[in-house]
């Protein structure tokens, strides 16, 4: 059966970006011209589906409104004469239908993933975190790869992974992948281990923010024993399919394409920073206000700061 459908959560509360997330949702962040979100379901479009789900929570009423059609907007634009902006509004014909139903309490992620049961209506069906950007390498990409892995294979589940240091996976979902399959990138999954340490952790491939699961996700959901908070966790799901003899894959993502978390202030900040330097328009005149920037001595009471790695996999906030 073919994937068409895609479910994006989005209904945490991005309190670790707090005070800019008070008043709009992390998700809705501007990261270089765009919103987090908007990258999302361009990859989505990209990958050939056609129909998304989102799910919301309180205070997240922007991300509906910024895909709904704006048609005083455009009739505004059309009277100035103002094409070139006309055209940053062309996301909004994308060939995507949008459906949105809401999270009213902050119970986990795979709860988040309960409530499409009835939207997927016993289909295949990709999960995109909405606060991570995946970069891809070319075409197809590496949401293309997964739904194409997880047909071919007949899986229960397929993820993508993403190869981290060494020392960042105390911080992850991290397969112990086994056999390869045809293509080099995809390989079954033996087991899935949250947030190991450095010496028990199987291998650097942690999870992505993308899966294509089927139908079957939601017997393992109900199965899945809330942890810590009472929060029902996806990945304590997937491991009920393993446990339950289903087949599983992974995917690892290929060399030049990356993975953009908006978890915490640095991160975000480095994405922007990316994404920006790349703008056709305005990089370089960035790349030169950097390098003035960095050679004046930092101000009292700041100093430079390293990257951490953001925990990732679960969570929703």
């Amino acid at each position: 059966m073919a994937t068409t459908r895609a479910v994006v959560p989005v209904a945490g509360l991005g309190t670790r970006l707090l005070p800019a997330t008070k008043s709009q949702p992390k998700e809705m962040l501007p990261v270089g011209r765009k919103p987090v979100v908007q990258y999302v379901v361009e990859e989505i479009q990209q990958a050939g589906l056609t129909s998304l789900l989102f799910i919301t929570g309180r205070s997240k009423t922007a991300i509906e409104n910024h895909f709904d059609r704006d048609a005083e907007l455009r009739r505004a634009l059309e009277n100035e004469r103002k094409s070139g902006l006309l055209a940053a509004l062309a996301y909004e014909d994308a060939n995507l239908e949008f459906f949105y139903t809401r999270q009213s309490e902050q119970l986990g992620l795979g709860h988040a993933i309960s409530l499409a049961e009835g939207y997927v209506q016993g289909e295949p069906f990709v999960i995109a975190l909405g606060d991570s950007i995946i970069e891809s390498a070319g075409a197809p990409s590496v949401l293309r790869r997964l739904v194409d892995a997880f047909e071919t294979a007949g899986a229960a589940a397929a993820i993508a992974f993403e190869e981290v240091a060494a020392d960042d996976v105390v911080h992850y979902g991290i397969a112990d992948p086994g056999e390869a399959l045809a293509g080099g990138d995809a390989f079954r999954i033996r087991g899935l281990i949250e947030k190991p340490s450095t010496a028990e952790a199987p291998s650097r491939l942690a999870i992505a923010g993308r899966y294509v699961v089927g139908p079957c996700i939601f017997d393992a959901l109900r199965r899945t024993k809330p942890g810590k908070g009472g929060e029902i966790q996806l990945t304590d799901a997937l491991r009920l399919l393993l446990d339950d003899g289903q087949p599983v894959i992974g995917l690892r993502m290929r060399p030049g394409e990356r993975r953009h978390d908006i978890g915490n202030f640095e991160s975000y900040f480095r994405s922007f920073l990316h994404f920006a330097l790349a703008d056709p328009e305005h990089g370089e005149a960035l790349r030169e206000a950097l390098a003035q920037e960095s050679r004046r001595p930092p101000r009292r009471g700041h100093h430079r700061s390293t990257m951490r790695a953001v925990p990732r996999d679960t969570l929703t906030t």
